[in-house]
């Protein structure tokens, strides 16, 4: 928090005014999803957050009436089609904020067939909350299994990197013994997130119907005392910036900067988002591919002001020289990374038709397209059983481990160490369909 004081001048005739204190939150705002299985209440959990904190206009709500009654799923469901099915389809974003914080909600689907747009939105997101439906599981049994789609998403947001996921287990009003069968699910969900190695910042038993434990807190209810979710999520920290690693950054776009005689330095600024690192005025770059290098002369902020940016910010950088630089090459710190032509990766398959070994597909590193070979595929895990097995080819929504051979070399990081580096998107070369999403091992 930051707290500022301001004295308004003398008002003629009247005596000073005592001075008036402006709070202003500094905390960065916290963009989460939520994911699951088909109609663990996703969309309505999204409705009843965006209602009970007062963040959604009246005649909005009236227009989300149905029988006489709010359909809080309604709020996010935008889609003609979504609202015809009654399932949501495509990731809707919605924004809101509390006294402490404000929030981007990414609404997930939770159809198998649209796992790629799950994905899409995990990719960037800060948190997850994995719903569960506890009138969809035998929850009477201590040794009950999950959904499907619950390990599935449970395991893609946590290759994906998203530094915080919460179980939320819902509909428990609408079960006989509700303590009984969130102790259970509790149970079984910590069970399968030490198998997977799943770090799990807390577990939350909600109704996203009646709003119990959602904004506001439900003492002893199911037997959980601990903070409701919106408050949880008040806490949780935001994904840090990649700036230990070596500078890194992918150009998005190249602007003529200045047309005089001048020769101390290049006539062009690149402009892009740092990736990892950071740049200031004389430090050296590479520039990949080509291997030229020069000097960083200028850099400048999204304002145009001189400026050392840091990760996670956008820059325009000016060299020393005129260097041949397009969109989607990358500058990198000299000598910092060695490009290669093979990698390894773990990939979620989104396509419908399988991967196999031999086909080639369009690969998008930063903003740079490299063709590439499936080499090998090594093994596909098991989302029941987290076992890895031999495979010949990986099926729709399948993960896996393969190889890529590419055509041009690139500078990469395992994905455990930089998001933006780590991960590559494998493109149809025909359909131009996204076809996979890679973690670079």
């Amino acid at each position: 928090m930051n707290t500022s004081t301001h004295t308004p001048d003398l008002i003629a005739g009247g005596a000073q005014p005592a001075p008036v204190s402006i709070t202003i939150d500094l905390k960065p705002a916290l963009k989460f999803i939520t994911c699951g299985s088909v109609d663990d209440g996703k969309s309505t959990l999204i409705g009843r957050l965006l209602v009970d904190s007062k963040a959604v206009l009246q005649d909005h709500l009236a227009g989300v009436q149905r029988q006489g009654e709010t359909d809080l799923a309604l709020l996010t469901d935008g889609l003609s089609a979504e609202r015809e099915q009654g399932i949501t389809i495509d990731v809707a974003y919605r924004y809101f904020a509390t006294e402490s914080r404000k929030f981007i909600i990414g609404d997930a689907p939770g159809h198998e067939q649209y796992t790629r747009n799950m994905v899409t939105a995990a990719s960037s997101a800060d948190a997850a909350v994995v719903l569960v439906d506890a009138t969809k599981l035998d929850w009477k049994n201590p040794s009950m299994e999950l959904l499907q789609q619950t390990r599935r998403h449970s395991l893609l947001v946590n290759l994906l990197r998203v530094p915080s996921i919460v179980f939320a287990v819902n509909k428990l009003d609408a079960v006989e013994d509700p303590a009984l069968a969130f102790r259970n699910i509790e149970a079984a969900l910590a069970a399968f997130a030490r198998a997977a190695k799943i770090p799990v910042k807390a577990t939350v038993p909600v109704s996203a119907l009646k709003g119990f434990n959602v904004v506001d807190a439900k003492p002893g209810w199911c037997g959980y005392n601990g903070l409701s979710l919106l408050k949880l999520l008040e806490h949780l920290p935001v994904t840090p910036a990649e700036t230990t690693e070596a500078f890194a950054f992918p150009v998005q776009w190249v602007e003529k900067f200045s047309s005089s005689s001048d020769t101390s330095q290049g006539r062009r600024v690149f402009w892009g988002r740092v990736a990892a690192g950071g740049v200031q005025p004389g430090q050296s770059v590479t520039v990949l591919p080509g291997g030229s290098t020069a000097v960083v002369a200028q850099v400048l902020d999204h304002t145009r002001q001189p400026k050392s940016i840091l990760a996670g910010h956008s820059a325009g950088i000016v060299l020393d020289r005129e260097v041949d630089v397009s969109r989607g090459d990358w500058l990198l710190a000299t000598a910092a990374y060695e490009p290669s032509r093979e990698i390894s990766a773990t990939v979620a398959w989104m396509d419908d038709e399988p991967l196999v070994a031999g086909r080639v597909y369009w690969t998008l590193h930063g903003h740079r397209w490299v063709k590439a070979k499936v080499r090998r595929i090594v093994h596909k895990l098991d989302v029941n059983t987290l076992a890895e097995e031999d495979a010949t080819e990986l099926p729709p929504n399948a993960i896996g481990h393969i190889e890529l051979s590419l055509q041009e070399p690139l500078a990469t990081l395992p994905y455990a160490r930089s998001r933006v580096l780590g991960s590559l998107v494998l493109v149809d070369t025909a359909s131009n369909k996204t076809s996979g999403a890679a973690l670079i091992l």
